[in-house]
């Protein structure tokens, strides 16, 4: 699995997909979540659950950035993120 294209695929849905604060159409934000990119992207390589990684994106709302957390939104974005795996694995 190609490591650059899981960060570029888990970036790209964390802004467009997920983005809690609602900062996807503001270019000067474009890196605001980066910080949980690595992760959130270690986290797919390992074949973590889809529940694994939407509580990790809930966490990230109410620990990190003080919101109620969209539980909703967090395991369909954790979907997305949990196909990245098959997505680059039927590239090669």
């Amino acid at each position: 699995m190609e490591t650059d294209r899981v960060t570029h695929r888990v970036r790209t849905i964390l802004l467009n997909d997920w983005d809690p604060i609602g900062i996807a159409g503001v270019p000067q934000a474009a890196d605001e979540y980066d910080r949980y990119v690595g992760h959130l992207a270690q986290m797919v390589v390992a074949g973590n659950s889809i529940l694994d990684l939407s509580e990790h994106l809930v966490r990230i709302e109410v620990d990190d950035m003080g919101l109620r957390g969209n539980h909703d939104r967090a395991r369909s974005v954790a979907a997305k993120l949990k196909s990245i795996a098959s997505e680059t694995s039927t590239r090669g």
